[in-house]
């Protein structure tokens, strides 16, 4: 890892943006796809599978029957890793429920707002070389406790058409209605757009590569809801004399070995500490055994020398980091000063892996700078909320000069007649 000292204007700059990966713009071979399960619906869904994935998804839905089988094809020391990891999750979702209060806005009016679930939606989980089983519970409790009234998931199969019996016990474990062995973009337009063999859902939720990313942002522009602009995966930890260069390392590589697109960065006003650092991620790196990948991250991985501990929540502010972990003595004194993050990590002995599995917060949370303007997931991303408003025939003639005078001057009579009929007495 490079060791930036005293960074400042457009160099931090350079130094603070995130890794552009080189190839083709996904963005028209998304279209295409989108055009074609429009067009074939199944057909084209099993194709692009055949294409990319390399596997016939027959039948693209999984069966009940081997559903209930995956539990017995889990070791037992996992399926009590997420049954305890989701009873944490839950827990922590289950208090974001609750009523909000009817406000007397003036006498006799009354307004409040009312809670509905979306009624189907639609999870997808990434396959590849590490399925994200843990992201199936980060995804469907919420789904569940908001009272969705059909959760299906997409994921992709490996090479022999079997979805990991992990994934499917996760998605039993959390209420997940309906699974398709299915991935990549091809999902994303089948659930966007609705197939024969695959519902429309109202909202896709989850992670993915670009192409992934690009589909759910093709689906956002064709009127599908998405949960949130979602890239690679990055952390940034602002650590002090304090911070163990061992723990700080392995905060970094957890980040690195997702994929050679992470970013991860340290901000330390300790020119010892960033030397250490340096040192520990080369020798954790070494036995680590996705080190190729997590060794690409590392090219434009960054190490920033600032002068004090203001300057280094101020460069974490500019990040606006997915992850920020505060490894210093005091990290609670720090918390104040943090304005953009997807989730904060306090002191040395909670690391970004507590979140990602078992603290109970959410792990979906914005990268790319989004957690600038958006929030991790929660159970009020699977719910709508509608105004609801009560007047009483006393209440409305307190507020007709309020309305009427205000649909005047914008030239709505008819508005303004709405209430006078209600209000004035009628003329014989």
């Amino acid at each position: 890892m490079k060791i930036h000292k005293y960074p400042e204007g457009s160099h931090l700059d350079e130094l603070l943006a995130r890794p552009v990966v080189d190839g083709e713009a996904p963005d028209v071979l998304v279209a295409g796809i989108f055009d074609e399960v429009a067009s074939r619906g199944d057909e084209a869904v099993r194709d692009y599978t055949r294409r990319y994935d390399g596997y016939d998804p027959q039948p693209l839905e999984v069966p009940v029957a081997e559903v209930e089988r995956a539990a017995g094809q889990v070791p037992a020391a996992l399926r009590e890793a997420l049954r305890e990891a989701a009873t944490a999750i839950r827990r922590f979702h289950e208090v974001q429920l609750h009523d909000e209060e009817v406000v007397e806005t003036r006498p006799g009016v009354r307004c409040w707002r009312e809670r509905r679930p979306l009624e189907r939606v639609g999870l997808y989980i990434p396959g590849g070389s590490a399925p994200l089983v843990s992201t199936v519970l980060m995804l469907a409790i919420p789904a569940t406790l908001a009272g969705c009234e059909e959760i299906i998931l997409c994921t992709p199969a490996g090479r022999d058409g079997r979805v990991s019996p992990a994934i499917l016990h996760a998605a039993a474990l959390t209420g997940v209605h309906r699974l398709f062995r299915v991935g990549g973009a091809q999902a994303v337009a089948a659930m966007a757009l609705g197939t024969a063999g695959i519902p429309r859902v109202d909202k896709i939720f989850g992670p993915g590569n670009r192409y992934v990313t690009a589909a759910k942002q093709y689906a956002q522009r064709r009127g599908t809801a998405i949960d949130m602009p979602a890239g690679p995966s990055e952390v940034l930890v602002v650590a002090d004399e304090s911070a163990r260069p061992s723990y700080v390392a392995a905060d970094l590589l957890s980040q690195a070995e997702h994929g050679p697109d992470s970013q991860v960065l340290l901000v330390t006003w300790s020119e010892r500490l960033a030397a250490a650092v340096a040192a520990e991620t080369e020798r954790q790196l070494a036995t680590l055994p996705r080190r190729d990948i997590a060794a690409r991250a590392l090219d434009h991985a960054r190490i920033l020398v600032v002068r004090d501990v203001r300057e280094a929540v101020a460069v974490s502010n500019r990040y606006a980091p997915e992850h920020l972990i505060l490894a210093t003595a005091r990290p609670e004194t720090l918390l104040p000063a943090i304005r953009h993050a997807g989730s904060v990590f306090l002191g040395h002995h909670t690391p970004e892996s507590a979140g990602d599995y078992a603290s109970g917060t959410n792990h979906t949370l914005p990268t790319g700078g989004f957690a600038r303007s958006y929030s991790g997931l929660s159970v009020d991303d699977y719910m709508k909320k509608m105004t609801v408003q009560a007047v009483t025939a006393a209440g409305l003639r307190g507020l007709a000069p309020v309305i009427t005078t205000l649909a005047r001057a914008e030239g709505l009579e008819a508005h303004a007649r709405a209430v006078t009929v209600r209000t004035q007495p009628e003329k014989r």
